[in-house]
């Protein structure tokens, strides 16, 4: 059953609020300006813009005591040549760190963590792009700061541009762009791995121009799909992996286009994993074929985490079968917590063919064993 209004407020339940988007707003702009300001970083810094969930329209609330966290891409001019070890390339940026984030921030991995009392950086640097790169890097469409959805119609060009730019989240921001242009084709950058010693190719433009074209193929209901089942996920016991962008990476290879509505996803998405994804997969980044998104989920967690998508896809399929607006909120209420209302339901029947659904080709809930389905 679709129940558009239901879900409507649980997606206005799970989203950021404006203050915490107001607040990630500070922390990315206070940052990316110090750095532009700094006397040493400036000359080797070729641009700044956001990637991750933020940027790609698809996070959700912090539970608890946890913070929003934005993620801030640096492209310098650092030669992997002359920083062989990716450690050394991080210690640059060491000392702009002890001046503005002194006790708040620590090297990791691939990035630098910034830990702020209202909100997490996470700043990835990356090494020096070609000539051509530097332009297309240093351009509007790619440092334009706004999410996804608030902007329908972003593309990778030259000619976009974004007219009175202003960092209120209340602003209406207007951009200008050729419709006829074609878009840049994207090229991975080179982002340092501490532990494994090496530099490593990431593709952030292709991660959200492949969400823009999902979220489009699927009436726009895409980002709110996936805000839904990452709030699944946060609410229950689920294994450490899959998370993050790897459980985004699946959702988006298991959602169907032309869906049409964010129950319809959730549903199909729960039950194309349970049918085509028994086992850990692999799974090519978009952008960098070569880069498996699953390679550090162990059999183990997927294991676990198959079980619960089980348990998940089942009470996706009651809800959706539901008869009763009454019924389908509960089950809805049962999957995602109490952030789904149900106080207003009622046992009002509405027909099948009225809930906006395709007939149903998948195994009924009691069906679902975890084999694959022909």
């Amino acid at each position: 059953m679709n129940i558009p209004t239901y879900f409507a407020r649980f997606l206005k339940e799970i989203r950021l609020t404006d203050n915490q988007v107001s607040e990630l707003i500070t922390g990315h702009s206070t940052l990316r300006k110090r750095l532009s300001e700094d006397e040493d970083l400036s000359k080797i810094i070729v641009s700044t813009f956001l990637q991750g969930s933020y940027r790609r329209s698809t996070a959700v609330r912090p539970k608890g005591e946890s913070r929003s966290d934005v993620d801030v891409i640096v492209v310098t001019r650092l030669s992997m040549e002359e920083y062989s070890d990716p450690a050394d390339a991080l210690q640059v940026f060491v000392p702009f760190m002890e001046k503005h984030y002194e006790g708040k921030y620590e090297i990791q991995g691939r990035s630098i963590g910034i830990s702020l009392s209202y909100v997490d950086l996470d700043v990835v640097i990356t090494a020096a792009p070609s000539e051509s790169e530097e332009g297309i890097l240093e351009s509007s469409s790619v440092t334009d700061t706004r999410a996804l959805d608030e902007v329908d119609i972003w593309s990778l060009k030259k000619s976009w541009t974004v007219i009175n730019e202003d960092n209120n989240t209340d602003a209406v921001l207007r951009t200008e762009s050729n419709d006829t242009e074609s878009e840049w084709k994207t090229v991975p950058l080179w982002i340092p791995d501490r532990e494994a010693e090496e530099w490593k190719q990431t593709d952030p433009l292709a991660q959200i121009k492949w969400t823009r074209d999902k979220n489009k193929s699927c009436n726009r209901h895409y980002v709110n799909v996936v805000k839904a089942l990452k709030w699944w996920r946060r609410i229950n016991n689920i294994p450490k992996h899959p998370k993050g962008y790897p459980f985004e990476h699946l959702i988006g290879l298991c959602c169907p286009d032309d869906i049409q509505s964010v129950g319809q996803g959730v549903t199909e998405v729960l039950e194309g994993i349970v049918n085509d994804y028994t086992n850990k997969p692999v799974m090519p980044d978009h952008g960098v074929p070569d880069h498996d998104v699953m390679a550090r989920v162990t059999d183990e967690h997927y294991n676990e985490f198959y079980e619960l998508i089980k348990i998940a896809a089942n009470i996706a399929r009651k809800a959706t079968d539901a008869t009763t607006v009454k019924e389908s909120a509960e089950a809805w209420n049962e999957l995602f917590g109490s952030k789904f209302p149900v106080s207003e339901a009622t046992n009002n029947i509405v027909k099948s063919s009225e809930a906006g659904f395709s007939e149903r080709t998948n195994p009924k809930p009691d069906q679902i064993t975890g084999a694959r389905f022909g």
